[in-house]
């Protein structure tokens, strides 16, 4: 690391303590730039090539963390919330949860407690899956080995919803595509929980074509963050729709195939599935 490269890091390590230190006075961007003797311009590049987010944004994910602790003691309500994190009212703990979690506040606080979801196993071409889904979408893909541990993991995300198992129309024509049938893909809605950040990856994957592999940076690059390839690999890896949001046709730049959530075994089956799948047609 040569004495600029030094230099800059040290700017940024400074800025993001800063923000972590004083986030309940949610400091502007000119307020963080003038700390490390930069201006607005520079720092607003700088930190986002460094840190694979803009400054707003980590001081978003700062303040929710510390919302979302919040919201987890039993009497706490949403005024003393907004009024702890730093935001002038409870309209902005709202704004920040919706653009963040895709979820308001008291829905985060609940748990889901509102919500009915639908779930089923089934075995498909490539092992067998858990799918869940709302009445708004599929919220749940996901492949298994062991029934009770899959349950868990989906009541873990939202933990009072109302679970019933049950096949229902949404989840059998999600289902369809392991039958070479794509005539339901039009028809299937999905219901995601994620931050912005997290749905424009996961839009973006479901760009890929079917037999196309994209690289972690093609996909930063489309999201309009050339620098966010970890960031792009990290909601990757959070991606709730297995198969069905192609999350598999992600290799690295060196060409290697690299993880994948649901065993890197079966990840090489689909993608030499989806190949032969492809030559067929031609």
């Amino acid at each position: 690391m040569n004495t600029q490269e030094e230099l800059n890091y040290e700017r940024i390590a400074k800025a993001i303590d800063y923000i972590k230190t004083n986030f309940k006075s949610q400091p502007n961007l000119d307020e963080v730039a003038e700390k490390v003797n930069l201006s607005s311009f520079h720092f607003q590049r700088l930190f986002t090539e460094w840190a694979g987010t803009s400054p707003k944004k980590f001081l978003q994910y700062i303040s929710i963390n510390h919302a979302k602790r919040l919201l987890q003691t039993p009497q706490a309500n949403l005024f003393e919330v907004a009024f702890e994190t730093g935001l002038s009212g409870t309209s902005r703990l709202h704004d920040l949860f919706v653009n963040i979690e895709g979820m308001t506040p008291a829905e985060y606080k609940n748990g889901g407690s509102e919500l009915l979801i639908n779930y089923s196993f089934n075995n498909t071409t490539f092992g067998a899956v858990l799918t869940a889904s709302t009445s708004k979408g599929l919220c749940y893909m996901a492949f298994y080995k062991d029934k009770t541990l899959a349950l868990t993991v989906l009541q873990a995300k939202f933990p009072n919803a109302t679970y019933v198992e049950k096949l229902d129309v949404i989840q059998q024509n999600a289902l369809f595509i392991f039958q070479n049938d794509w005539t339901k893909l039009t028809d299937i809605k999905l219901h995601l929980k994620g931050t912005n950040f997290q749905l424009k990856v996961w839009e973006a994957l479901l760009k890929i074509p079917m037999g196309k592999l994209a690289t972690y940076g093609q996909l930063a690059t489309q999201i309009g963050n050339k620098n966010a390839s970890r960031a792009v690999g990290t909601a990757i890896g959070s991606n709730p729709i297995a198969f069905l949001i192609p999350c598999h046709r992600v290799i690295q730049n060196t060409g290697n195939f690299g993880g994948y959530l649901w065993g890197n075994t079966r990840k090489t089956a689909i993608i030499g599935w989806e190949q032969a799948f492809i030559n067929e047609q031609k």
